[in-house]
């Protein structure tokens, strides 16, 4: 059937937007690296919006790539880059981390995954100090807008304990910050 297909020629077609933005703002190794993180992104997104998982091993990929960026980035203040990148990547993870427990504390039920606060790590590894609240901001945004539309739609009231796939946002917004981040920076 013709719909089947449907979802597979779309995610063909965003992986392909996704080459195209990030070596139209980052010609060379900066395109490949910005082309990785996002197709990672987008099969993070992709597997959670499936499963409301996100894979150890794509987040895993994501961050050792971040690493190496941050290697090549510029190669004599290395050690100030890896500090810097690995600070933000603790500080993001563990509030996010911190917030999964006090959700836990006062809700008595999971608000945030594992795999959400690992994904926050990976945010800390690409994105500079101002554009991981805007990551956070624009996936948060998102989601709610997104649920909101899709309960109107459907005339069903707001739930306050609906799951939501929150890497289906986290992940696209964080390439879609480095992304603007690098136009910015080369701007």
């Amino acid at each position: 059937m013709p719909n089947e297909r449907l979802p597979g020629v779309l995610y063909g077609l965003l992986a392909i937007l996704v080459l195209l933005a990030s070596f139209s703002a980052a010609p060379g190794l900066g395109g490949i690296f910005g082309s990785g993180l996002g197709l990672l992104m987008l099969a993070i997104a992709v597997k959670d919006a499936r499963d409301f998982l996100i894979p150890d091993p794509l987040t895993l990929a994501a961050f050792l790539l971040g690493l190496a960026q941050v290697a090549v980035e510029d190669f004599a203040s290395l050690p100030e880059n890896f500090a810097f990148a690995g600070l933000r990547s603790i500080v993001v993870a563990s509030s996010f981390y911190l917030l999964r427990v006090l959700y836990r504390l006062v809700r008595h039920q999971q608000g945030l995954g594992l795999g959400d606060v690992k994904l926050a790590a990976v945010a800390g590894i690409w994105l500079d100090w101002p554009l991981i609240p805007a990551a956070i901001e624009i996936a948060a945004l998102t989601a709610l807008t997104f649920y909101g539309m899709g309960r109107l739609a459907i005339s069903r009231p707001f739930e306050g304990a609906a799951r939501l796939p929150f890497g289906l946002y986290f992940a696209p917004a964080i390439w879609l910050c480095w992304l603007y981040g690098t136009i910015a920076w080369r701007g």
